[in-house]
């Protein structure tokens, strides 16, 4: 399978950046309100966040009512910044980039303990549920 704009190289950096940050990711615990926080400021431009923006995202996002009822949230949401269209604008410190296309969007930078924050922030959506 080919991918566009993403070297062999830049892949398995970015494979082997993600194997690495999955047992920290998982034994971290986040708090839901700060991932909100991150959620309305960075990730609504695209997805729907509940009780801030039921109109609002792209068709083609998943909401994130919907990426909390799905069983394999938590790899998602410990390698989002790696999935497209993620990998264009969103920075993690110490993870090289996938690729060098231009951001198409305003780059945003988010860290670890920020992803841990959205984890937290998912999981109370699935509490909800």
């Amino acid at each position: 399978m080919k991918t566009r704009g993403i070297s062999p190289a830049a892949r398995l950096l970015t494979t082997l950046g993600i194997l690495c940050a999955l047992p920290a990711a998982a034994q971290a615990e986040g708090e839901a309100a700060k991932g909100r926080e991150i959620a309305v400021n960075h990730c609504a431009r695209c997805h729907v966040i509940p009780d801030f923006n039921p109109y609002g995202g792209i068709n083609s996002t998943p909401s994130f009512r919907l990426l909390a009822k799905r069983d394999d949230y938590l790899e998602r949401l410990q390698s989002f910044y790696a999935r497209p269209p993620h990998p264009v604008f969103v920075r993690v410190p110490g993870v090289p980039a996938p690729t060098g296309e231009p951001a198409f969007v305003a780059p945003i930078e988010v860290s670890p303990e920020q992803i841990d924050d959205l984890i937290a922030f998912v999981e109370a959506i699935r509490a909800q549920q």
